[in-house]
């Protein structure tokens, strides 16, 4: 008879996956918050919600992934720093309709399960969650052999949130002087890493070790830094300030995104060098050879968030985030569109 075969032999750990869980759930511990019940481990999370101060709560929930970034990672052994690019692509897109945070839940799979890779990876997850004061309260760790090569392996992330039903933001109310706001971004974000990856690694030929004065620091580090988790910053706006519009600047850059809140009978009219472009993408421009057009429909270009407000409003706005010691600027208005116009004009 031929020899008895386990799962084990077939590449999968079930022993090791269940010890992996036992940390997760100190991990996770770390990031509860009112509502919050159980803990990791079960068949699903378990959320009990007070929506006692809402008239009319409305959930909104998102899904993303951190993309090619993860090659960054993979190439620089460094895997604490991805998570909260998971949890943030995530929450700033429930966070720009006003939604409140609650919970979130993150997907790993790997080829063949490393233990240390996945618990910084879900330490990477908490830090997120703890940024955007919600809770880590499920998720999904997969051993998949021959999916993925050795070391390396995919994310995937999901957020829910809440917000009184009359409290929207949905761009319903922008019109004509309307000022757009850009507050910055830390870099990349996780948007355009193909392209990166394109221009530093087969164009430039340099690796992430390589030192890059205008960074100051390697390429690498620089590449990893982490998106910004504006949620929480959003709901400090929502307070204080009369904001009838977010865009979070992800894939697309700024044009694409800021027509998914603007109503279709206006324009936003965009003024180029108003704000503070980082390093890194004057030296992606410089080193690929990329067109203006095409930095800003790949890249966030330094504005990480976009609020759209009354011209009464926006400089207590400013004030405001100066005082928080955020970088923001007045970086375009909105005016009438005409009949088949384009919904972006930079001048």
């Amino acid at each position: 008879m031929s020899e008895s075969l386990t799962y084990v032999d077939a590449g999968v750990d079930v022993a090791k996956a269940k010890t992996l869980v036992e940390s997760i759930k100190k991990i996770a511990k770390k990031t509860n918050r009112p509502g919050v019940m159980g803990s990791i481990g079960g068949f699903g999370g378990l959320f009990s919600p007070n929506f006692s101060s809402m008239e009319k709560p409305v959930l909104v929930s998102s899904t993303d992934g951190v993309g090619t970034k993860l090659k960054i990672a993979f190439l620089m052994g460094k895997h604490d720093t991805v998570g909260i690019d998971l949890v943030g692509m995530c929450v700033n897109d429930i966070a720009v309709q006003g939604a409140e945070p609650l919970f979130f839940l993150d997907y790993i799979s790997m080829g063949q399960l490393d233990t240390e890779i996945a618990k910084a990876i879900i330490e990477g997850v908490a830090e997120g969650c703890r940024q955007a004061r919600c809770a880590l309260i499920g998720g999904e760790t997969a051993e998949m052999p021959g999916m993925y090569r050795v070391g390396e392996y995919d994310l995937a992330g999901f957020s829910v949130g809440a917000v009184d039903d009359h409290k929207i933001v949905d761009g319903s109310e922008i019109h004509v002087g309307h000022k757009i706001i850009g507050i910055a971004s830390t870099g990349l974000h996780s948007n355009g890493f193909s392209l990166v990856r394109k221009i530093c690694f087969e164009k430039m030929k340099l690796t992430v070790e390589t030192h890059v004065p205008e960074f100051g620091q390697t390429l690498g580090e620089e590449l990893l830094t982490p998106t910004r988790i504006y949620s929480d910053l959003m709901q400090g706006m929502l307070r204080s300030n009369k904001v009838d519009g977010f865009a979070h600047i992800t894939g697309g850059g700024i044009d694409e995104n800021i027509i998914r809140v603007i109503p279709n009978a206006c324009k936003a009219v965009l003024k180029r060098g108003s704000w503070d472009v980082l390093p890194v993408f004057s030296w992606l421009q410089a080193a690929g050879n990329v067109e203006d057009r095409e930095m800003m429909r790949t890249f966030n270009n330094g504005i990480g968030l976009a609020a759209v407000v009354p011209e009464e409003s926006a400089e207590a706005l400013l004030d405001m985030l100066d005082a928080m010691n955020e970088k923001a600027w007045v970086i375009g208005e909105i005016d009438k569109r005409e009949e088949g116009a384009p919904q972006v004009e930079w001048v």
